[in-house]
């Protein structure tokens, strides 16, 4: 059995724009409804969903048979953590809040087995070596794995180029929410303020050679991002797209039952 390709860090190394959508609902039943969809990437997420190892497996499982590539953000830094994850079959994943290069570093050393990183060794327990079905999965595990760190603080955005310089590193992503409130302006991560940071973020990290992706689920950012250099941009929101399809169905009937009202007779 070969080691699965991971299309998701495939797709770093090219030219074409990868449009992603955010999977909050923790369930694999929604997940797999977003993989049928045809966006490139889906952000599977663990730190601000209703998710733990179990659900996040779920949704490794649900969404396999389609080309939307999974990538599932941690919670926090935990090493252990992030062995669990691994375990389960996560080959992309996306550590939030990292604010200096010795963190970074700390990532990928999680992420490695040793003599090059702390990660433990399950064999034949686990998902990610198909229980034990990959032949030296010990030493390939690496080359099929991704890690995404989120620079979405102040002293990260001061940092981004040394953070995205750091070997191991695949890619940064930027959370602007976090931002905003990092830079004094929060749930406007349209401030000007906000802005500037996230541009040089951006040009940061294209200038140390890493690709640099966004949330931007409103369409004239995520342009504005893309030409700024952005290569990944997360579009959509499961949950926002339906509280809005459903806000925007029920106001539909609301207009026309009231234009359809008789008078009273009374």
């Amino acid at each position: 059995m070969h080691l699965p390709t991971n299309t998701f860090k495939a797709a770093l190394s090219q030219q074409e724009p990868q449009y992603g959508i955010w999977a909050g609902f923790g369930t694999g039943y929604a997940a797999e409804i977003c993989a049928t969809t045809g966006y490139d990437w889906m952000l599977i997420d663990g730190e601000h969903a209703p998710n733990n190892v179990r659900s996040l497996l779920e949704q490794l499982q649900a969404v396999t048979p389609y080309d939307t590539a999974p990538v599932v953000r941690a919670v926090n830094q935990d090493p252990a953590l992030i062995k669990q994850l691994l375990d389960i079959g996560a080959q992309t994943l996306m550590v939030p809040m990292v604010e200096t290069a010795e963190q970074a570093r700390e990532l990928v050393r999680a992420m490695r087995y040793p003599p090059h990183g702390i990660r433990g060794v399950g064999g034949g327990l686990v998902r990610a070596t198909r229980w034990d079905g990959i032949a030296d999965y010990l030493a390939i595990a690496h080359e099929e794995l991704c890690l995404i760190v989120q620079v979405e603080s102040k002293q990260g955005v001061e940092n981004a180029e040394a953070i995205a310089a750091v070997e191991g590193v695949d890619a940064v992503f930027i959370g602007p929410a976090d931002l905003s409130v990092s830079l004094e302006h929060p749930g406007n991560p349209g401030h000007a303020d906000v802005q500037e940071a996230i541009e040089k973020v951006i040009h940061s990290v294209r200038d140390a050679g890493k690709p640099v992706g966004i949330l931007a689920p409103v369409e004239d950012d995520a342009h504005r991002y893309l030409s700024l250099g952005c290569h990944f941009i997360a579009v959509s929101i499961d949950i926002s797209l339906m509280r809005q399809a459903a806000i925007a169905n029920l106001s539909r009937y609301r207009k026309q039952d009231k234009s359809c009202v008789p008078s009273s007779t009374y």
